[in-house]
């Protein structure tokens, strides 16, 4: 047999999700903050004529490309042509420190920067530690383009002159594609590693896993889709690259402020949507958000557990609200909660049976295996009681750390990825999340979670936000300590909270020990760059704060 009539050997490379629009001749667009459109054959030109600009920049298989940029149809293209190159797109947290990103971009082996004008500062400050980059692009909503020492020029004019036409070479579905950059509570950030085989597969596994759904979170090629998660974070958790594959409309709102989410809301009709619980609880208390109607709106909560109060708030308002889970490690999506009707159907409360799913991590999605598991890697018990880690297998999953062999084998040990999350499994097979292993309070010779201690805390009317941590303590090992947010307008009477956590622990809900012995009201809560509670930097605080009362 001549090798031009042997079988085709299929690769699972990013491209191929990008073709899928066009042969199914999709007449959506890809709009950026309802003031640029494009369609599709429009997009795909865009990302021929960014693969070209690349590749005259001396783009090649394996050079690293970095992209500093708000939300956008500028970062979709990234996501496309910079892998689709055989280039590694690195996605910089542009909430870090300078130093930080110093260290980010230095470290991935960045010879290429794409950068919003907004971030120039940042850049400034830094360049001098950054002896790797060779050449940056200039990114830019009003068409300006500042001269910036080593730029090539700016992007839609590099755009311009290079070819709408570009034939991506074909090469190994293992060759990476992506890295960013997690940052944990000690150490320096780690690079988190993905192949195009790995993203592809995470791609059919999210869209297979939402189009199970019957009774909640069902998607089509019809939903009009807006991410609400940072596009530097996780591949804004894979949907864009499931949105560009079904061919749906697409809503970036550039830098996030929730007036314009809202606008845009309204004006685009966005029916998917998905965020932490910080970014959805700004959205529904916007002054903005009064008047709107948002029904039809599914939205999917991950990054931290989803508050009932919260849940309670978006299903009042018409949201389809509804948790996930994952992280940074896994691409990341693992589990998802889908309402089941053979569980409905069986319960005395089916409303209170519906929250209770909703809430929960969810089931695990399609072509991941998850466990909870003890010490010695057996599971517990499906009963929804026992605890243990939280471990999983699935072709998605990060090899390792770049450059980081100790903690790419403390990841993987025993073949299983760690999580470092604790939680519990049922018999209808959802996971629920009780803790992170280092946020759990051992008090009393009890796990409190700190999860449901602020769940519980949400409840009391006065207030609005709340984050639970625990603090070394000489008598009981530790002890919780609640930052509370009052409501506008509202004071938060320390001894009415613990009175009303004491009545949640008189009827058993949680443990006696769970009272807190402090409540701290502030005005904001500390939060990561991704937009989860910083509950180290809040530990931290609630330890000198105690210390400083005790001297």
């Amino acid at each position: 047999m001549n090798d031009i009539d042997r079988p085709f050997e299929y690769q699972l490379l990013i491209k191929q999700i990008l073709k899928m629009p066009l042969a199914q001749a999709s007449r959506r667009q890809i709009v950026y903050r309802g003031v640029e459109r494009f369609t599709y054959p429009q997009f795909v030109e865009r990302v021929n004529r960014l693969g070209n600009a690349l590749d005259a920049l001396g783009a090649e298989i394996g050079t690293r490309i970095a992209v500093m940029d708000w939300d956008s149809h500028r970062y979709l293209e990234a996501y496309f042509a910079v892998p689709m190159l055989g280039s590694v797109l690195m996605m910089v947290n542009i909430r870090l420190s300078p130093d930080q990103i110093a260290y980010t971009i230095d470290h991935s082996g960045a010879e290429i920067l794409l950068i919003n004008t907004d971030f120039l500062p940042v850049l400034d400050a830094i360049r001098d530690r950054l002896p790797k980059l060779r050449a940056i692009v200039v990114l830019s909503d009003n068409g300006e383009t500042p001269a910036v020492p080593g730029s090539v020029g700016g992007y839609e004019a590099l755009l311009a002159a290079a070819s709408a036409h570009k034939e991506f070479p074909d090469f190994n579905e293992n060759t990476q594609a992506t890295t960013f950059y997690t940052t944990g509570t000690t150490g320096l950030p780690k690079g988190v590693m993905f192949s195009h085989r790995q993203l592809v597969l995470h791609t059919l596994a999210l869209m297979s896993t939402l189009m199970m759904a019957g009774l909640n979170g069902r998607i089509s090629r019809e939903d009009v889709y807006m991410p609400l998660t940072p596009m530097f974070h996780v591949h804004a958790w894979g949907f864009p690259y499931v949105a560009t594959m079904m061919g749906m409309q697409q809503v970036y709102v550039g830098r996030f402020l929730p007036d314009v989410v809202c606008h845009l809301l309204r004006t685009e009709g966005v029916t998917v949507s998905h965020c932490v619980p910080t970014i959805m609880h700004m959205i529904l208390n916007a002054a903005a958000a009064k008047d709107i109607d948002f029904t039809g709106w599914r939205v999917i909560i991950g990054g931290s557990a989803l508050p009932r109060a919260l849940c309670e708030a978006g299903l009042k308002r018409g949201v389809d609200i509804y948790a996930a889970y994952g992280m940074s490690e896994t691409c990341p999506i693992m589990t998802m909660t889908q309402l089941r009707g053979d569980i409905l159907d069986a319960e005395p409360d089916r409303k209170e049976a519906e929250i209770r799913l909703r809430l929960a991590a969810g089931m695990p999605a399609v072509l991941c295996e998850v466990r909870v598991v003890d010490e010695v890697m057996n599971d517990v018990p499906h009963d929804g009681i026992a605890v243990g880690e939280v471990v999983a297998r699935s072709p998605c999953l990060t090899p390792g750390y770049a450059g980081n062999a100790e903690a790419s084998a403390a990841l993987w040990r025993g073949g299983w990825l760690h999580t470092g999350d604790i939680g519990t499994m049922d018999a209808d097979g959802f996971l629920r999340i009780v803790d992170r292993v280092k946020d759990v309070i051992k008090t009393g010779g009890e796990w409190i979670s700190s999860i449901g201690l602020e769940d519980i805390i949400l409840t009391h009317p006065a207030v609005f936000e709340v984050a639970v941590v625990g603090v070394a303590d000489e008598r009981w090992g530790e002890r919780p300590v609640a930052f509370v947010v009052a409501r506008p307008g509202v004071t938060v009477d320390e001894d009415a909270v613990r009175d009303h956590v004491r009545a949640h622990a008189d009827t058993g809900a949680i443990s006696r020990y769970a009272v807190p012995d402090r409540i701290i009201v502030v005005e904001t809560l500390d939060k990561t760059s991704v937009g989860k509670l910083d509950k180290k930097l809040m530990r931290n605080r609630a330890t000198a704060l105690l210390g400083a009362a005790m001297a």
